[in-house]
């Protein structure tokens, strides 16, 4: 059910984009009825804006391009998509935690970072992580140590699946960095050290890992349990990775005329990912949490000193400014 969810998702983007490039002054939505439900889907991806950050502000040769990162925006009926291109070869994506919780510019201007998104899932009671979280080689935040999770009756039968989740990962192999998204207890390719990682799920991408990873029990095709909502638009946040090693740090928000009933499904927010050109994509926390931060050239191509975007909105359509455990922060190498 979910892959053929996915398929008709896919379907309709990869449908919108193409109407998108079509030379049209009304090009700007297409709308496809979803089969069987009666709802209103948008396929259209449209491309709202984009600017970019010079890794290298030195002058190239004219037959040259430097890498940069690029800051784009796509509307759709049930959503505006934030999303920053990251260049690996000039930059870096690494993750960043705090002892109690805090908002994602606060982590991203205390650091001087150029972008970032909020990161792994962390219960607000205790304000402890339910993610495991890397840096510089050191394991800074293990789900095991938080009572509610490891205690919980309702979780007991799930915490293996719970504590072996996907999570972005940042290699040194070598002099070269790479990156991957992969279960938790996989092993660390030969001749590569881990750096950093930040555990969230599920896998978007190649294959959408809801079950896997203890996020859903589908019964015959059903969902009897469906902790993240995936089946309904809501704020989401998600990291992938394209073929060529670009990283791509992706929000959609709610629209603030229709609180209730815009963002993405988990099965669309999958298909944006793949037209987006990731091959590999992990969603990130979402809902309240769900957040962008980008410093550079804003739309109208004016200097931006650090903007953030929120994804949720309240029931007035204002936006929910959420403070959170973990972040993914963007850094020139």
């Amino acid at each position: 059910m979910v892959k053929r969810v996915r398929l008709i998702c896919l379907i309709l983007f990869g449908l919108g984009i193409l109407l998108t490039s079509l030379p049209h002054a009304a090009q700007s939505f297409y709308a496809a009825l979803h089969p069987g439900s009666g709802s209103l889907l948008t396929a259209s991806l449209t491309e709202t804006a984009q600017s970019q950050v010079e890794a290298n502000p030195t002058p190239t040769p004219a037959n040259t391009t430097p890498a940069t990162i690029q800051y784009q925006t796509y509307l759709t009926s049930q959503s505006f998509v934030h999303v920053v291109r990251v260049p690996t070869e000039q930059f870096l994506v690494t993750p960043a935690v705090t002892e109690g919780l805090e908002q994602l510019e606060q982590f991203a201007q205390t650091a001087g970072a150029i972008a970032g998104v909020n990161g792994g899932f962390f219960d607000p009671v205790n304000q402890q992580t339910t993610s495991y979280i890397v840096v510089q080689g050191e394991q800074v935040a293990d789900p095991t140590q938080n009572d509610r999770l490891m205690t919980n009756p309702d979780l007991t039968a799930s915490l293996d699946r719970i504590l072996n989740r996907s999570e972005f990962r940042q290699y040194e192999c070598g002099e070269a960095i790479q990156y991957s998204i992969t279960a938790h207890l996989d092993p660390v390719p030969s001749g590569c050290q881990l750096v950093s990682s930040l555990g969230a799920g599920p896998r978007l991408l190649p294959e959408l890992a809801l079950s896997e990873e203890a996020f859903a029990e589908i019964v015959n095709g059903e969902f009897v349990r469906d902790a993240l909502g995936s089946q309904q638009p809501n704020a989401r946040t998600a990291i992938g990775i394209t073929d060529t090693e670009e990283i791509l740090l992706v929000m959609a928000a709610q629209l603030q005329n229709a609180p209730t009933h815009s963002g993405m499904s988990l099965p669309e927010l999958a298909s944006f990912m793949e037209i987006l050109g990731a091959t590999s994509a992990m969603n990130l926390d979402g809902g309240s949490s769900s957040a962008l931060y980008y410093r550079g050239q804003d739309n109208q191509g004016q200097d931006n000193q650090g903007q953030t975007y929120y994804g949720r909105v309240d029931a007035e359509g204002n936006r929910i400014e959420r403070p959170v455990k973990s972040v993914l922060l963007v850094h020139a190498r």
